[in-house]
């Protein structure tokens, strides 16, 4: 498994699908993740320091785990399995810990609330992750070199 974090959340160019790029900590790949808009948001407003008048879901379901005295450990992106990404969300409890199935737009919507480190699995990252040959120089250059892929890429680019 590799460290994530989030690089940034933009927009595919044909379909204005909204993406959350995640890139490993210890080097230069990144995984595109397509999500829906609602989570974009929720995320968004997080990474942004925007509070919502009430709580989101994503709140709700942090507030929920707290109350049980439970913890997010990490989030994890598991597979690609029929054109979608899974995840999971590990929780240590008082008890064993747990994992719960999530879509990974919701399991980093609530890692980015909570403060928990989200991995990928190497064999995900192997088969769906782009990898730039060196590191750019600026961030406007990593960004023009999002932008060029995201007016290329497709979802089904990522099909089995």
């Amino acid at each position: 498994m590799q460290e994530m974090v989030i690089y940034g959340v933009s927009f595919d160019m044909v379909g204005k699908q909204p993406i959350v790029l995640l890139k490993t900590v210890d080097g230069n790949r990144f995984l595109p993740i397509w999500i829906g808009h609602a989570e974009a948001s929720a995320i968004l407003m997080r990474l942004q320091g925007t509070e919502s008048p009430r709580p989101m879901t994503h709140d709700l379901m942090t507030e929920v785990i707290e109350g049980l005295r439970a913890e997010v450990a990490r989030v994890t992106v598991t597979e690609v399995r029929d054109n979608t990404f899974h995840a999971l969300i590990r929780l240590t409890t008082t008890g064993p810990d747990v994992e719960v199935d999530a879509r990974p737009s919701d399991a980093i919507a609530v890692a980015v609330r909570t403060g928990a480190p989200i991995f990928a699995n190497d064999d995900l990252l192997d088969e769906n992750a782009i990898e730039f040959e060196h590191e750019p120089e600026d961030a406007e250059d990593m960004v023009e070199k999002f932008k060029e892929f995201l007016d290329q890429v497709t979802p089904e680019d990522f099909a089995d």
